[in-house]
Parts: structure tokens; sequence; C-alpha cells
């Protein structure tokens, strides 16, 4: 696992090494704040119903800066020249992949660190349970993992970023939107799609204050099977190099 970890670490530090790591944060922090300060902390609510709505709409920039962040991953590899040196590494292709998504993890828990002193200023003039704000953070570390697995595995299958970018927000977004497919639909049809939506289906229930372990389930599930994929692909594409 060592190798696993080296570029995990190279990867992190990619970011902080451009300013592409601190404007993402910095720009996506700006409008999160005012989407906060704006849709929320107008107007008459309760310290829940703004807890709930935070995390509700945080889920929408994570999902960005996880697609943002890992749009680099194997397709600036390409574009630079380097993927030739990363395919040819000994090293089984499911450390390379880990190793990546590590590093756009770790950046993403960065940005939700950063987050945190929108509940914080809730805590100070409302009334905010901690387990509302432990489970809110579990569905948002959750989410954003699904999020930088499928970034992973798009940038695994492209050679532009902005087309990895654009791949793994048009999966993301199909995800977000199949309760709205399943209502067209009846029958079991209608609820296999519906079990497969990221929000409404599973989140949701984080963002009202609850961990649920079938939901936990089936974002790992997700992360495991968009990882294993992008095993693939790379193998597919050591076998072409």
């Amino acid at each position: 696992m060592r190798p696993t970890w080296l570029i995990c670490a190279r990867e992190f530090r990619a970011y902080f090494l451009t300013p592409l790591g601190y404007g993402l944060v910095a720009a996506l922090l700006c409008l999160h704040g005012l989407y906060f300060n704006v849709t929320l902390l107008q107007g008459e609510h309760s310290s829940y119903e703004v807890v709930q709505g935070y995390f509700f709409q945080s889920s929408g920039f994570v999902a960005a800066v996880a697609v943002l962040v890992t749009m680099r991953a194997f397709a600036e590899e390409r574009q630079t020249g380097t993927a030739m040196l990363l395919l040819t590494a000994p090293l089984p292709e499911w450390q390379l992949v880990l190793g990546k998504f590590l590093g756009a993890f770790g950046f993403l828990c960065v940005y939700i660190a950063l987050s945190a002193y929108m509940p914080l200023l809730i805590m100070v003039n409302g009334a905010v349970t901690p387990g509302h704000l432990v489970a809110g953070y579990v569905g948002l570390l959750a989410l954003g993992a699904v999020v930088t697995a499928i970034g992973t595995l798009t940038s695994a299958l492209s050679n532009s970023q902005l087309l990895a970018a654009v791949l793994a927000a048009s999966i993301v977004a199909l995800l977000f939107a199949c309760w709205v497919v399943a209502g067209a639909v009846q029958g079991v049809l209608g609820e296999a799609i519906a079990y497969l939506d990221l929000m409404l289906s599973h989140y949701l229930s984080f963002s009202r204050g609850v961990i649920k372990l079938s939901t936990l389930v089936y974002y790992a599930s997700l992360v495991y099977l968009a990882l294993l994929a992008a095993s693939v692909a790379l193998r597919l594409r050591r076998w072409g190099a």
C-alpha cells in the first residue's frame, strides 16, 4: 500500500502547487456562503430547517468540487505527456487508481472542513444538535466519495480534462434525477430507478440528521464499482500503450 499513499500524497500536494486549488476553493466557498446567506439566513426559519437546508444545498457544491478536482486525475497526465510514465510504472492498476482517488478525496475533505463555519454560525445563534451535524457531514463525505470515484473513472476514460468533467457531471446529474425519471415509470422498474437516486432516496435522510446503513452500503458500492471500472480502463490503456 505504500505506493498508493505516495501517489495520494503527490496528488494532494499537486492541488496546492497551482492556483487551481486555491482559486477553486476560494471561489466555491464564496458562492456557497453567499447562497447560504441569501436562501437560509434571510427570513423566518427554525435552526433545524436552516441546518437541513444547508446540508441539502451543500451537496451540489461538494459534487461540483469533486467533478472539477478529479477531471485532472488521469486526463492531465495524457495532456502533459506523462501518461506513459504512469502506465509503465511497475504498479497494479488498482493502486494507481486508488492513489488518485484518495488524493482528490483528501482535497475535497479540505473544502468540506472549510465550509464548516456555516453550520457553526447556526450553533452560535440557534439550537442545533451535534448529532444532526455529524449525520450531515457523514452524508456529505459519502456523497463526495461517490462523485470523486465517478470523476476518477471518467478521467481514466478521457484524453481531455474538459471531456472528463462533462462526462462526470452528466453521470452525477443523471443519478440526481433518477427520482424524476422513476415518477414516470410504473412497477418494479420504477422502484429500481428510484433506488438509484443519490439525493431524495438516500442523501435526504443525512440532511435531516439520520444516518442510514443501507445508504452507506449503496454509496460504498458505487465507489467500489466506479474505481473497479477505472482500474479496468487503465489496464486496457496499458495493453494498448
